[in-house]
C-alpha cells in the first residue's frame, strides 16, 4: 500500500485530502507542520508528497527541497492559494506539479493515481 504524505496547516483540508485519497487504496498520513512531516519521511518513504506552499517557518517548496535531497526522484505536488506556479519558476528544485486552490477533487485523485502507478 503505497504512503501519501499531505502537508497542510488548514486542517480541513488534511481531512478533505484524507477523504478523497484513502479510497485509492493509499496510507494517507496528514501533517499540519512540515517540519514533523520531514522528520517522519525517511521511514515512511512516501510515494507522493503534496503540500501546501504557506505554512510558516517551513514552505512547501523548503519541504519539496529537503524532500528531494533525501530521495532526489520523490514525487511532489505544490497546492497553494496564495501563490501561483511563478513561485517556483527560478528554484533549483521545482515540484512535479502545482495545483492551484481551491482544487477539482476529481483531477487531484487523477493525478495522484497517476504518480502512485510510476512509483
Amino acid at each position: 500500500m503505497p504512503t501519501v504524505f499531505v502537508v497542510d496547516d488548514e486542517v480541513l483540508l488534511l481531512e478533505l485530502a484524507s477523504t478523497i485519497l484513502t479510497p485509492l487504496g493509499c496510507n494517507v498520513q496528514t501533517f499540519t507542520d512540515p517540519e514533523l512531516a520531514l522528520k517522519e519521511f525517511p521511514a515512511a518513504k512516501p510515494a507522493v508528497v503534496l503540500t501546501d506552499y504557506a505554512m510558516g517557518r517551513m514552505s512547501g517548496m523548503d519541504l519539496i527541497r529537503e524532500c528531494r535531497r533525501l530521495n532526489p526522484k520523490q514525487k511532489t505536488i505544490l497546492i497553494s492559494g496564495t501563490v501561483d506556479g511563478e513561485v517556483f519558476s527560478d528554484a533549483p528544485v521545482k515540484p512535479d506539479l502545482f495545483v492551484a486552490k481551491p482544487y477539482d477533487i476529481n483531477s487531484l485523485v487523477e493525478v495522484v493515481r497517476a504518480m502512485i502507478s510510476k512509483h
